[in-house]
C-alpha cells in the first residue's frame, strides 16, 4: 500500500521546532529529506519514525549500520562497560590495545594504529601523514570521491558535467591553495593517474581512493586498476591510502584489500566498525604511524576523545560478532545479489535505461544508458529519474535515502521475507516511475 503523509504530522513538529534552534533543522546537511522527518525508535532492519510508521531501512545510517539496528551482543556490551572507566583522558587504557591489537590482526596493511571519533578525522590524518612522510604538498583524489569534510577533499563529488574534473568545491570559506592542492583522476582510468604523476612530477604525496567509490553507488573497481595503482605508487614514492570507511568490514573482516590482493600504505575505517557508535581509525604501515609517536614523531595527534571506552566497546563487539557469524558476509551478499538481479528484471521488463549496480550487500540503481565504470558515465545519470524511484519506495515502507546516486546497504538483519517485500515494492515503483516517463 502507498503511503499517505500522516494525520498526526509530529515530525513535522519537531523538524519546525529543530529549524528554529539548528541550521536548517538538521547536523549534517544530506539528512534533511522531508517525509519521514524525525524518528523515535529501531530495531532490526526496521526504523520507526515519530509517528509510528515503520520503515524497512537500507539507509543503515550512511552505512553505519551493519550488523542491524540495536544487535543485542553490541548492546549488551555498552552495558556492561558502562559505570566502569568514562574518560580517563591520560595514558592508555585496555579497550584501546585490544581494539589495535584486533584491527593489526584482521586489516592486512594495518601494522600499527590509531582511534579517531569518525572517518572524516580518519582521512584528514591520514593526508597530514602523507604529507609529513614524503616532504610534499598535493594529493590525487578521484572524481565522484567522498572523503569527509576538510578542507583537501571537499571537492568534486557528485559533480554536474560542467564542473566535472574542474574545481567544485563542496563549500564555501575553503582556502583557494587547499583545493588547488588536490588534483582530481578518473576512476579506473590509470592513465589519468599516470598524466598527473607525471606533470606533477616529484610533487604528489598521495593517492586516495575508496576502492569502491560507494558515495556514487558502486563503482566497481577492475583488477588492473588497483594493481596499477599499487605499483605507481611504489615506483614514485607515493603513498597510497585506501578510505575503507564504506568498505571495510562490510565487504570482509579485512576489508576491500582482502578480497582484491592489495595491500595500500595506509587504511582509513570506521562507520559500520561499531554499529552505529562513533570510532573510527587509521592504520597502516609501522614506519609511517610512527610519525604519529607524540615522544619524537612530527605529525600531532590530538583528540579528547580518541580511544574513548565505548567507541572501543561497540566496535570489539562488533567485531567479534562478525568473526563469530561468518556467514554474515554470504547472506548480505547473497541478498544483495538477489535484489540486483530482481532490479534488473524489471527494468528490463519495462523498458527503463536502468542498471542495477553494487557489491555484496550494497546496491543502487543507476539511470544511465550505459552501465557506469567509471564517473563519465555518471554524467549521463537521469538525478530526478534516481531520487523519484527511492522516494517511491519510501511511500511505500522502504527507506532508501531520496538522494542522487546514494547507495543502500543489507543489514545483518535483513531476513528473505524483507528481499522479497523490497523486490515487490520496487516493482510497483519503477512501473509508476516508467508510466510518468
Amino acid at each position: 500500500m502507498i503511503r499517505q503523509p500522516s494525520d498526526v504530522p509530529r515530525g513535522r513538529a519537531l523538524a519546525e521546532a529543530a529549524a528554529r534552534v539548528i541550521p536548517g533543522g538538521v547536523n549534517s546537511a544530506t539528512r534533511y529529506i522531508g517525509e519521514p522527518y524525525a524518528f523515535a525508535s529501531a530495531s532490526g532492519a526496521y526504523l520507526t519514525d515519530l509517528d509510528g510508521n515503520d520503515y524497512l531501512d537500507y539507509h543503515a545510517a550512511f552505512g553505519a549500520i551493519l550488523l542491524g539496528h540495536n544487535v543485542e551482543s553490541v548492546n549488551r556490551a555498552i552495558r556492561d562497560a558502562v559505570g566502569g572507566l568514562d574518560l580517563s583522558g591520560l595514558g592508555v587504557t585496555e579497550l584501546e590495545v585490544a581494539l589495535a591489537e584486533r584491527i593489526c590482526s584482521i586489516i592486512p596493511s594495518a601494522e600499527s594504529m590509531i582511534a579517531t571519533v569518525s572517518g572524516s578525522e580518519a582521512t584528514a590524518q591520514a593526508i597530514r601523514l602523507a604529507r609529513a612522510a614524503t616532504g610534499r604538498r598535493k594529493i590525487i583524489k578521484f572524481q565522484g570521491g567522498f572523503h569527509g569534510w576538510h578542507d583537501p577533499v571537499a571537492r568534486n563529488v557528485i559533480s554536474t558535467p560542467e564542473l566535472a574534473y574542474g574545481l567544485d568545491p563542496l563549500s564555501a570559506g575553503i582556502l583557494p591553495e587547499a583545493l588547488e592542492a588536490t588534483l582530481i583522476a578518473e576512476f579506473n582510468d590509470l592513465g589519468s593517474v599516470k598524466a598527473l604523476l607525471g606533470e606533477h612530477d616529484g610533487e604528489v604525496a598521495g593517492i586516495i581512493l575508496e576502492p569502491i567509490p560507494h558515495n556514487v553507488g558502486a563503482l566497481l573497481p577492475t583488477d588492473e586498476f588497483v594493481q596499477g595503482l599499487r605499483e605507481l605508487c611504489t615506483a614514485t614514492g607515493t603513498v597510497l591510502i585506501f578510505d575503507e570507511v564504506i568498505t571495510g568490514f562490510r565487504h570482509a573482516l579485512g576489508g576491500y584489500q582482502q578480497l582484491c590482493g592489495v595491500t595500500p600504505d595506509l587504511t582509513t575505517f570506521g562507520k559500520g566498525m561499531a554499529n552505529g557508535y562513533p570510532v573510527g581509525g587509521l592504520a597502516g604501515r609501522r614506519d609511517l604511524m610512527e610519525h604519529f609517536n607524540g615522544r619524537g614523531g612530527d605529525v600531532l595527534l590530538a583528540g579528547t576523545f580518541n580511544g574513548n571506552p565505548l567507541g572501543c566497546v561497540a566496535a570489539l563487539a562488533t567485531l567479534d560478532h562478525l568473526a563469530e557469524h561468518p556467514d554474515f558476509y554470504t547472506r548480505t551478499r547473497d541478498f544483495g545479489d538477489q535484489l540486483r538481479a530482481g532490479l534488473t528484471r524489471v527494468v528490463g521488463d519495462l523498458g527503463l535505461p536502468a542498471h542495477a549496480a553494487g557489491f555484496g550487500g550494497v546496491f543502487n540503481l543507476y539511470f544511465t544508458p550505459e552501465r557506469p565504470t567509471g564517473y563519465r558515465e555518471l554524467l549521463d545519470n537521469d538525478h530526478q529519474a534516481y531520487v523519484d524511484f527511492h522516494r517511491a519506495m519510501i511511500n511505500r515502507g522502504v527507506l532508501m535515502l531520496p538522494l542522487s546516486l546514494k547507495r543502500n546497504h543489507v543489514s545483518g538483519a535483513h531476513t528473505q521475507a524483507d528481499i522479497d517485500q523490497t523486490l515487490e515494492a520496487a516493482e510497483s515503483a519503477l512501473t509508476e516511475l516508467a508510466k510518468s516517463r
